[in-house]
């Protein structure tokens, strides 16, 4: 679940930071494991001059657990408390504990592909090419077999 205002498609330099809740679900194979599935979008970056690549590094998640009546063997931990939506499709929010864990890797570094500075003109000249040649073939399209009625 993200924030209303989040705009997918914004390239990274004009994005700001955002929160995602991620309500994970108990594993089938597994009593006490529970699985989530992140789907990552990687932004658009500005080209580069040299390499046809950027870093970008993934922090680590907060791990937040809701303790209700369900669970009376768990003692909530009186560590910090967040205010989220309970569930996914709840407009109710609750209070969840900030649960501290033992990661595996410090932070996920990702190596993205970005396109080069010396190929902008050919990217424009192309891109402007295909626009016109395909506008032009509606247009045939359309007069040579459009019915018009005034």
């Amino acid at each position: 679940m993200v924030s209303e205002n989040f705009n997918i498609e914004a390239p990274n330099y004009l994005s700001k930071e955002s929160e995602v809740l991620i309500y994970a679900r108990q594993d089938s194979q597994c009593i006490d494991c529970f699985q989530a599935f992140l789907p990552v979008h990687y932004r658009y970056h500005r080209p580069h001059s040299k390499d046809g690549e950027t870093f970008i590094v993934l922090n680590n998640p907060d791990l937040l657990m809701y303790c209700d009546q369900e669970f009376p063997i768990l003692k909530c931990w009186a560590q910090s408390e967040v205010t989220a939506p309970c569930a996914l499709n709840s407009k109710d929010n609750c209070q969840w504990n900030n649960m501290k864990y033992k990661s595996v890797y410090k932070n996920a570094n990702l190596q993205v592909p970005v396109g080069l500075t010396i190929h902008a003109s050919l990217v424009c000249s192309v891109t402007l090419f295909i626009t016109v040649l395909c506008s032009t073939l509606i247009l045939v399209a359309v007069f040579k077999y459009g019915h018009f009625s005034l």
